[in-house]
């Protein structure tokens, strides 16, 4: 561990300050020119670099993508020369925080948008991937407060539903959905803000799942060194990131896990289920006059700063449980989150106190624990090492009845606001019988067919579309929309595909306003249909 005396490198590094930087190291490309934002997720994919789009059609807005889609740029992020810094530099995040300091003049204030000029739809939000259920809100660090245990700060996502209304997907046992139902039992809605375009330092510090009561933007501070500036908002008790290019202001509706979400493409590199969740009300948008919006790319711009917090949970466990670590592996195959291999300076017995002690931490699913003689880094020695030192009758541990990640696909379907549970050290890793195949698709990005980051790399420009734009398009399209999705459920990007005359905007416009009236809603897959048609999904029945 490095000493906590010694300074850390970018310690007052800008989001923009690490933009410049990424460009400095030919890290980051700017595209000026025009660029349809349907071709943005699908550009990013291809390419090695971050992408800053500065003329997005449609919008005033520019772009950015991919800033730590690698794990270069993720070493670079934290001003590491390897990745396994970033550990340690996290380490040092928990056990030394520094308090955040609160500031009263921020450009976050120069442009303030609060009751009806509150407009998610002017925000030049992606499309992501083809099965999406709209628009997603990936970077967002969400604060929010609890009487009892104080301030809580987590990413989640938000899917844009209307002009002021998102989805929030919490389906997951963590703090803000504890938050959430602890406020809905006194049937209050929970204040939130919402941060999009901060440092990665203020992102790993949100993403590392500390206890309760732990102020998550301390450990940010650690992490970065130096105070998080927070400001005040505008229109809710509590504070947003100072730094941050806009701030959403919003609440957490008590409506319980009853609003269909998504799909999306998740860190398992599938898609995701349509998830049950609340809606969140946004009241204000306050933001830079010059705002740059940052789009997080799944799955590895979060895979890559999501993994560091496994290694030091896993680590801490370890220590506890008094077991002498040498490495620890958590690997890409098991996306980041569920799979650990592990390698010991094994005393007698210890093999299995070091799985029941990493089996402990958060989400694991399956642990392989070898001897240090073993390279956990290279997969062909931990298969070796599998083959030639395990007897199945009395060295495989399964634990059934663990809590359960939500996300993983080979669940059994459960109730809106249930926590699901599952064994934990698995064998098999083939598709069940009886597990949808849906649950298994593939991330594919849209306009893949299309949209070539090499043509935009020369020079290519994307046209405006030639249909009319304003509300008078909006009510034209709204009527061919309900005549496609009255006879057959469509993805969010077949309509914006079929539509394509029409620019994204007006298309997010469209569905939003059908939703709006009560009349857009989703099939089991995630498909636009309408709200009362035989096709609309409706919310498993809870069991006895």
């Amino acid at each position: 561990m490095k000493e906590a005396t010694k300074p850390l490198p970018y310690a007052n590094e800008t989001f923009r300050g690490f933009l410049d930087r990424l460009r400095s190291e030919k890290e980051l490309v700017d595209i000026k020119q025009p660029v349809d934002s349907r071709h943005i997720a699908t550009l990013v994919d291809q390419a090695d670099k971050a992408l800053l789009f500065h003329n997005v059609i449609g919008y005033k807005m520019p772009v950015v993508s991919g800033i730590i889609r690698s794990q270069k740029r993720a070493i670079m992020s934290m001003g590491c020369e390897t990745y396994p810094e970033i550990e340690f530099r996290l380490e040092r995040g928990i056990e030394n925080p520094i308090p955040p300091r609160y500031v009263e003049n921020t450009p976050l204030k120069q442009v303030i948008r609060t009751g009806k000029d509150v407009d998610l739809f002017s925000l030049p939000i992606p499309m992501f991937s083809i099965y999406d259920g709209g628009p997603m809100i990936t970077a967002g660090i969400t604060i929010a407060r609890d009487p009892e245990f104080g301030l809580n700060s987590g990413i989640y996502r938000f899917m844009v539903k209307e002009k002021n209304l998102t989805g929030i997907d919490i389906v997951t046992p963590n703090n803000m959905r504890l938050f959430a139902q602890r406020a809905f039992e006194r049937g209050e809605a929970l204040p939130i803000s919402i941060s999009i375009g901060n440092h990665p330092f203020e992102n790993l510090g949100s993403g590392f799942r500390a206890p309760l009561g732990t102020d998550e933007m301390g450990i940010a501070g650690g992490i970065r060194g130096a105070a998080i500036e927070l400001a005040q908002c505008e229109t809710i008790d509590l504070p947003c990131i100072a730094d941050s290019e806009i701030v959403l202001e919003g609440e957490i509706l008590p409506t319980g896990w009853t609003q269909p979400e998504g799909r999306f493409g998740e860190f398992t590199r599938l898609m995701g289920g349509l998830h049950w969740n609340p809606v969140v009300r946004i009241n204000a948008i306050t933001m830079r006059k010059d705002a740059i919006y940052y789009a997080l790319h799944m799955p590895w711009e979060n895979t890559w700063l999501m993994a560091p917090t496994r290694y030091t949970q896993i680590r801490r466990a370890l220590k506890t449980a008094g077991v002498q670590v040498k490495d620890i592996n958590v690997t890409l195959g098991g996306c980041g989150m569920w799979h650990a291999v592990i390698s010991i300076k094994k005393q007698a017995g210890e093999g299995k106190n070091a799985l029941l002690a990493a089996l402990s931490v958060m989400d694991l699913k399956h642990v392989v624990v070898v001897d240090d003689d073993i390279d956990v880094f290279n997969a062909m020695d931990v298969e070796w090492a599998i083959a030639t030192r395990v007897q199945g009758d009395k060295d495989i541990m399964i634990i059934p009845g663990s809590r359960a990640k939500p996300l993983d696909p080979s669940l059994a379907v459960m109730p809106p606001g249930v926590v699901p549970t599952g064994a934990k050290v698995g064998i098999d890793a083939t598709i069940s019988e009886g597990i949808p195949r849906e649950r298994f698709e593939r991330i594919a990005y849209a306009y893949t067919d299309r949209a070539k980051i090499n043509d935009y790399y020369a020079g290519k420009a994307d046209t405006a579309q030639q249909a009319a734009s304003g509300d008078a398009a909006v009510t034209e399209l709204a009527a061919k929309i309900v005549a496609v999705i009255e006879k057959t459920p469509k993805y969010y990007s077949e309509l914006a595909e079929q539509f394509a005359d029409y620019d994204f905007q007006t298309v997010a416009r469209t569905l939003g306003k059908l939703h709006e009236d009560g009349t857009l809603w989703q099939d089991p897959r995630g498909r636009m249909c309408l709200r009362n048609s035989t096709f609309a999904a409706k919310p498993p029945v809870k069991g006895p």
